[in-house]
């Protein structure tokens, strides 16, 4: 495991478009899968890492709370599956069942759209406003499985609501820290240099 932060990807970005199979439903979603939200979650997760297992009962009450909402979510996972089998769909459908996502989890077979979104981290967490401007980046909140503070999501939830009510989400934004992304042999992005 390498413990690996955010690129922190410059705020006022675009939505970079996907589309992508959902692991349980086997349908494909994309940006436009989301056109009736007002603002957007992109989360890049995935089963195996420490520090989603840490936080992924909120994850699911993240979904759960803004389920039939002006708020969509949606959670890429890009790992190799081939190196980490636990991050293969298969067993990523699994997960989103015994987690009961209220949100489409999705696998990014190419890597392509993680590079795209210069994710970084598992997990990595992207919000984007109603024109589909990145407005927040980085991390959950403080929690880490070592450090004892409680998972509470705070940093998002906060920058969530923001979104929803055009205010400008406020205080520091701090990285996201998680594994690396396990990028397939030969496939790893240049923002690593």
């Amino acid at each position: 495991m390498a413990l690996t932060a955010s690129t922190m990807l410059p705020l006022g970005t675009q939505a970079l478009d996907f589309n992508l199979p959902e692991v349980v439903s086997k349908k494909n979603i994309s940006l436009s899968s989301f056109a009736d939200k007002k603002v957007l979650v992109v989360m890049f997760i995935c089963r195996h890492c420490p520090f989603v297992k840490h936080i992924q009962a909120e994850l699911a009450q993240l979904g759960e709370d803004y389920a039939n909402s002006d708020v969509g979510i949606v959670g890429i996972s890009a790992n190799d599956a081939k190196n980490y089998p636990d991050d293969a769909p298969d067993s990523l459908r699994d997960m989103a069942i015994e987690l009961s996502f209220k949100f489409p989890l999705c696998y990014d077979e190419t890597q392509e759209i993680t590079k795209a979104y210069t994710a970084a981290c598992t997990p990595d967490f992207f919000l984007f406003d109603a024109d589909r401007r990145l407005v927040y980046r980085g991390q959950l909140d403080e929690s880490r499985p070592s450090n004892g503070k409680p998972v509470t999501g705070t940093d998002l939830r906060a920058a969530i609501e923001a979104a929803r009510t055009d205010e400008q989400v406020k205080g520091e934004q701090k990285p996201s820290i998680g594994c690396n992304i396990k990028w397939k042999p030969g496939n790893e992005p240049s923002y690593f240099g």
